[in-house]
């Protein structure tokens, strides 16, 4: 892939660039609202982590892996489009991602507070949304459960952590995110 300057390429993506040694590489990283040059994000902040994986065959008979191997999947349509099912899908994998990237932020927002959150769970879903002109969005939910934690404490807790949890921010006015704690909605 050739080097590009920022915002060119893909018309919908910014590539973002880093420095490893002397050699500027083009990482296929896709930031929202920003590109990095250097280690830092324009006009936001230090790059702590970038992770790369490569595609081929799309959705409906696609291949998935992470550069270092963790993880490598079997992508397919679920049988509920029409596919065949048998592996896994983009809104699974964001899912999961959602959910294990918002618990993490609740964590840290519960150590600031000097708060302990205990044993979180979450139940997340991704739905794939038809949108205008004849396009497709993605709408969230996250059931947050925190057991030691009661009433207003626990919403206020989980709308503190949808302020500072990466993947929240990264969607925040793009897409629908429905938040509960403890089955109370979070405004």
């Amino acid at each position: 892939m050739p080097d590009q300057a920022p915002g060119q390429g893909y018309p919908y993506a910014r590539r973002a660039f880093y420095e490893e040694g002397d050699t500027t590489q083009l990482s296929a990283s896709i930031l929202a609202g920003g590109c990095v040059l250097g280690n830092k994000l324009m006009g936001v902040g230090k790059v702590l982590y970038t992770s790369e994986a490569h595609v081929t065959g799309g959705r409906v008979a696609g291949r998935g892996r992470t550069s270092d191997g963790a993880l490598e999947v079997d992508l397919r349509t679920p049988t509920e489009m029409g596919g065949e099912g048998g592996g896994t899908n983009p809104e699974q994998l964001f899912a999961v991602g959602y959910a294990a990237c918002f618990e993490s932020a609740l964590a840290a927002v519960a150590r600031r507070e000097k708060l302990d959150a205990g044993d979180v769970e979450i139940d997340s879903k991704v739905m794939l949304v038809t949108a205008e002109e004849r396009s497709f969005t993605v709408a969230v939910e996250l059931a947050v459960t925190l057991p030691s934690v009661d009433g207003e404490s626990a919403v206020e807790l989980v709308r503190a952590a949808h302020k500072v949890c990466p993947y929240s921010n990264a969607t925040r006015g793009n897409i629908d995110v429905t938040l509960s704690a403890n089955g109370a909605p979070v405004e």
